[in-house]
């Protein structure tokens, strides 16, 4: 039964190589193949740590007196496990295969490997120091996503600084005038990024409720202008060439690109609904999260096009069914905070669990769905070895039906939550009513986290070292 499964898999990946010249050669040198598979592994390193702090989470929920040392308290591995996974895991990835799709779709070599490196060293030292940090209770103490203290942050706005740099140059010396979608969505994820980053950090909007404002505008602004902007420009590129066809409507991309920046922009503050914010505020806000579902329409249908007819492609490819979910999640996600928008919902939906659960289903089901799924399309390019189909799918059930039980309990009981808050009833039966949700909670999170072992595994097998045959450029 073994031998048949692997004479299958070794037939698909035949097959995928004769039928896609995507997978004919590398089109690297061994030096831009080294900095990828750097970038790759510390990210799935990263993931591995942050998630075991993610799981020492879900399970104080159910044990609250589980190892509780003051240097592992819930409210100082909840920074680590976000700021980990954030700046860790999803950045790491994300600019590994950026330094790929950017001098490719721009048909020019890439300017620096060594800037490359700078990037990769600055970010892993900024994570690492604002772990350390944390563990020992300093942090930024002023909102989600910035308790890095500024010069650890720093460092980490440096360092997509120097790649902005490298991927400029690299753009700018293109051989074609008409630049792809791709370059479009990863430098403007990267200049509107380093904006963001630094006006969150300056002293002087961190004073009452421009505070508030601006961490309104910060938290967003990471989830949707860095990561989900970025990461679209990726699928951009990924998914027409595992497909082996063209994007359905480079025009469409376009569109969803400038409304991204229209839109995505100005509704942070939705958290802050009914709060003494200036109502405008509040009222732009929810326009905006409404409006948001125009961008999400345009790559939604550009992506869904694209796959439209490619059904075998999808059930073979190791990777396709992740890039699947991401798409369907990305519609399915989006719209559920567009909705978290609207007051009627947000008043008994906000500051409960439900809201845990969509960002699990924005950053999980969407950012890291999709990077799992171009990285091992992208993989046995580079390397010339494919991911076991079978330990692929494992990888996969694991993490899709963990994600499926952590995000429903939670959306289930937050918003009972929400209704006996609104009834009236003493804080503490809110307590005791998620307690069977929390341990449905930590069943979901630990499917996930063991599928994260089975990724660096599946990673590891892919990357390790090259087929003998296969040839790299010069630099």
């Amino acid at each position: 039964m073994q031998q048949e499964e692997n004479i299958e898999a070794r037939d698909v990946e035949q097959k995928v190589r004769k039928g896609n010249p995507f997978y004919n050669s590398p089109n690297i040198s061994r030096a831009e193949f080294n900095l990828i598979k750097a970038f790759f592994y510390a990210a799935a390193l990263w993931l591995l740590i942050g998630s075991l702090a993610g799981e020492l989470n879900a399970l104080k929920f159910i044990w609250p007196g589980l190892m509780d040392a003051s240097w592992l308290t819930f409210g100082r591995i909840r920074p680590i496990h976000t700021n980990t996974l954030f700046w860790g895991w999803s950045s790491l990835a994300m600019l590994g295969l950026a330094y790929y799709v950017v001098p490719s779709s721009a048909k020019a070599k890439l300017y620096s490997v060594k800037l490359g490196w700078i990037t990769f060293w600055l970010i892993n030292i900024s994570v690492i120091a604002g772990s350390i940090t944390m563990f020992f209770g300093f942090n930024n103490g002023m909102g989600e996503y910035r308790e890095f203290i500024w010069p650890i942050m720093g460092t980490f706005i440096l360092a997509l600084a120097v790649s902005t740099y490298n991927f400029y140059v690299t753009i700018h010396r293109r051989e074609e005038n008409e630049m792809y979608v791709s370059n479009w969505f990863i430098m403007g994820s990267l200049l509107w990024s380093l904006t963001f980053m630094i006006i969150g950090y300056l002293p002087f909007y961190q004073n009452a409720l421009g505070e508030t404002v601006i961490q309104g505008y910060y938290m967003h602004n990471a989830v949707g202008m860095w990561f989900m902007t970025f990461t679209l420009g990726l699928v951009y590129y990924f998914l027409p060439k595992m497909l082996n066809t063209p994007i359905y409507s480079h025009s469409l991309g376009i569109v969803a690109f400038w409304t991204q920046l229209l839109f995505y922009t100005l509704i942070g503050t939705h958290h802050f609904l009914f709060s003494p914010l200036p109502w405008w505020i509040q009222a732009q806000a929810i326009i905006f999260s409404v409006g948001m579902m125009i961008p999400v329409v345009a790559s939604t249908t550009n992506f869904s096009l694209t796959l439209r007819g490619h059904g075998k492609t999808i059930r073979k490819l190791p990777g396709m069914k992740f890039m699947l979910v991401g798409i369907i999640f990305y519609f399915l996600g989006s719209f559920q905070g567009s909705l978290q928008a609207i007051q009627s919902l947000n008043i008994i939906w906000h500051f409960t669990d439900f809201t845990i659960a969509h960002s699990h289903m924005t950053m999980y089901t969407i950012i890291t769905f999709l990077l799992w799924g171009m990285i091992y399309g992208f993989g046995p390019k580079i390397s010339g070895r494919f991911a076991d189909k079978k330990w692929v799918d494992i990888h996969f059930w694991l993490a899709f039906v963990g994600l499926l039980i952590y995000s429903i309990s939670l959306m289930i009981g937050g918003t009972k939550r929400g209704i006996s808050w609104l009834d009236g009833q003493p804080f503490i039966d809110s307590v005791i009513l998620m307690v069977p949700y929390w341990t449905w909670r930590a069943v979901g999170g630990t499917m996930m986290f063991l599928s994260h072992f089975v990724f660096g595994w599946n990673l590891y097998q892919m990357l390790k070292s090259p087929i003998k045959n296969i040839e790299y450029e010069t630099i």
